[in-house]
C-alpha cells in the first residue's frame, strides 16, 4: 500500500460516480476537467505541462513517485495540473539524480490529490462516458455536498485559460545562432525552446497577447506558436495575431493549441473530443511522406476537417481515429501539428519538424 496519509479522500465525477481513496499532498479540495494520460514514464513533465492547466489527471501507470522529482525534468516553473488521481503513490524514491521526493514536491506546492483508487475502472468510465468535470477532496467528506459542488465547476468548452499560464514578460534564450525565432507563448513547454536552441536558434518568448507588430519589431526569421490549455475557440486575440503573421508571409510553425489557432486563422473550426488524446504512444501518419510516427499527445480539442475552406492542406492524421494531426497553409510558409514533436515525455520520432522549420527560415 502507498498510504502515507491516513486521511480519507473522495473523487466525485460530474455524473455522480464516486471513488474513495486516500489523500496525497495537501489536505484540501480541488476541481477541474478529468482526463487520463496513458504514459508509462514522465509524470513530472505531465504535472508541469501548462496545457494541463485546469485539469485533474488520472495517471494509468501503476506507480507514481517512485523516481522522485528533478528540476531538469520540469516543463514550467510550477505544477500546472489541478489534481492527481493515481493507484499506487510512492512517498519514497530511488533515483540518485532526483532533487527531492514527489511527496515533498507536492507539499511544497500545496498540491492535492487522491491515491489507492482503481484507475483502470476510472479510465474505462471516462472513455465510455466522455470528458466531464470532477472534484477531489480530503477535507470535505460529505459526498452529497461534493456532488453539488462539482456541478458548479466551469465547463472546459468556452474556457480561455492561456492567459493564466503564459509568461508575463518577454525573455530571450540565445544559443549564439543566427536564426531568430519569436515564440508566442500560449502556455509553452520548456522543451520547445530547447529544441529550437539545440538547432542554433536565438529564441525570444513573448506573452500570448503580444501583437504581431511588437514581435516583428524584434526582426525574427520565424514565428513559433506554442501549445497551451483551454478552448481554442475562446481565443480570438490569438487568431487575429496569426492572421496578421500569415498576411505578412512570415515563416510559422505551430504546436498543439498553435495548430488549432492556425486552423481558425484560415476559417476552420475546432471541436471537443469525446475523451481527448493524452499519452506517448499515439500513431500518426504523415500523409506527405506516407511514413508513420509514434507521438506524444495532450489535447482535448481537434480541428474539424469538414470546415476546411480550401486554404489548408491536411498533412497528418491520427491512425486511431482519423482526426487531423497536422496542417499546412497553401501558398504560405506556415505549418502546424496537433501532437508534440518536442515530446518530453515521449518518443523523438517527430523532431524532424523542427529541422523543417529551421530549413524554412534558411
Amino acid at each position: 500500500m502507498s498510504v502515507i496519509n491516513s486521511q480519507k479522500a473522495y473523487l466525485v465525477l460530474q455524473d455522480g460516480t464516486v471513488f474513495e481513496g486516500n489523500a496525497i499532498g495537501k489536505i484540501g479540495t480541488t476541481s477541474g476537467e478529468i482526463a487520463f494520460n496513458t504514459g508509462m514514464t514522465g509524470y513530472q513533465e505531465v504535472f508541469t505541462d501548462p496545457s494541463y492547466f485546469g485539469q485533474i489527471v488520472v495517471m494509468t501507470m501503476d506507480h507514481i513517485g517512485n523516481y522522485g522529482v528533478s528540476a531538469k525534468d520540469a516543463e514550467s516553473d510550477s505544477i500546472k495540473i489541478a489534481g492527481l488521481v493515481c493507484k499506487n503513490y510512492s512517498p519514497m524514491h530511488s533515483r540518485v539524480m532526483a532533487d527531492t521526493s514527489l511527496n515533498d514536491y507536492f507539499t511544497e506546492h500545496g498540491f492535492t490529490g487522491i491515491s489507492d483508487v482503481d484507475t483502470r475502472e476510472i479510465v474505462r468510465h471516462i472513455r465510455d462516458a466522455g470528458a466531464m468535470n470532477a472534484i477531489i477532496s480530503s477535507e470535505i467528506l460529505d459526498v452529497a455536498k461534493l456532488t453539488e459542488m462539482v456541478k458548479k465547476v466551469p465547463s472546459m468548452e468556452g474556457l480561455e485559460l492561456s492567459s493564466k499560464v503564459w509568461s508575463k514578460e518577454s525573455y530571450e534564450v540565445n544559443s549564439g545562432g543566427s536564426k531568430k525565432v519569436a515564440l508566442l507563448d500560449l502556455g509553452s513547454k520548456e522543451n520547445i525552446v530547447n529544441c529550437l536552441t539545440e538547432r542554433g536558434c536565438h529564441v525570444k518568448v513573448f506573452p500570448g497577447d503580444t501583437s504581431y507588430s511588437e514581435m516583428k519589431a524584434w526582426n525574427p526569421d520565424g514565428f513559433m506558436i506554442s501549445n497551451g490549455p483551454g478552448d481554442p475557440a475562446a481565443m480570438p486575440y490569438a487568431v487575429k495575431t496569426l492572421q496578421e503573421i500569415l498576411d505578412a508571409d512570415e515563416n510559422m510553425f505551430g504546436i498543439c493549441l498553435g495548430s488549432q489557432i492556425l486552423a481558425q486563422a484560415v476559417g476552420m473550426k475546432t471541436f471537443k473530443l469525446h475523451s481527448g488524446h493524452r499519452g506517448q504512444n499515439h500513431p500518426v501518419q504523415n500523409i506527405l511522406t506516407g511514413k508513420s510516427e509514434i507521438t506524444s499527445q495532450n489535447h482535448g480539442f481537434a480541428i474539424d476537417p469538414e470546415t476546411n475552406t480550401g486554404k489548408a492542406e491536411i498533412t497528418h492524421i491520427n491512425l486511431n481515429d482519423n482526426t487531423v494531426e497536422g496542417i499546412r497553409i497553401k501558398d504560405k510558409n506556415a505549418f502546424a501539428v496537433q501532437y508534440h514533436p518536442e515530446a518530453s515525455p515521449g518518443p523523438h520520432d517527430s523532431r524532424y519538424l523542427f529541422d523543417d522549420f529551421v530549413s524554412m527560415m534558411g
